[in-house]
């Protein structure tokens, strides 16, 4: 298996929580947004915290199932974004950037699930 730092998931969620907090620490600072802040903040960290602890899996299912949570938290995290920006807490830019990430992580995820499902059959 390959070590944390060599895995994609891994990485790229991680990075995606370290953008997030950033995200975070902005809208409540600067634009003094504490709730809808707060819930994308969570989803955002929640989708690393779910892929490691798939990958610390006590099974092949348990793996599975973590990893779909960890896309289920994807999906809200892109939904609390497009509330940010539609209603104009961050701009069309970072809006649309963060959200571009995001779905590179529900692709990313969306394949591992599928394999994941299909190899348990």
């Amino acid at each position: 298996m390959k070590s944390d730092n060599e895995n994609i998931i891994v990485v790229k969620s991680k990075a995606f929580a370290l953008r997030s907090i950033k995200l975070y620490k902005y809208l409540i600072e600067e634009k003094r947004e504490y709730v809808l802040s707060k819930q994308f903040l969570r989803s955002a960290t929640s989708i690393g915290a779910n892929v490691r602890e798939a990958i610390r899996g006590q099974s092949d299912a348990d793996f599975g199932a973590k990893m779909n949570i960890s896309l289920k938290e994807a999906s809200e995290t892109e939904y609390w974004l497009e509330l940010l920006q539609e209603s104009e807490y961050i701009s069309d830019v970072k809006g649309e950037e963060m959200r571009a990430y995001c779905k590179e992580l529900i692709r990313i995820l969306t394949a591992i699930v599928k394999t994941s499902f299909e190899k348990n059959k």
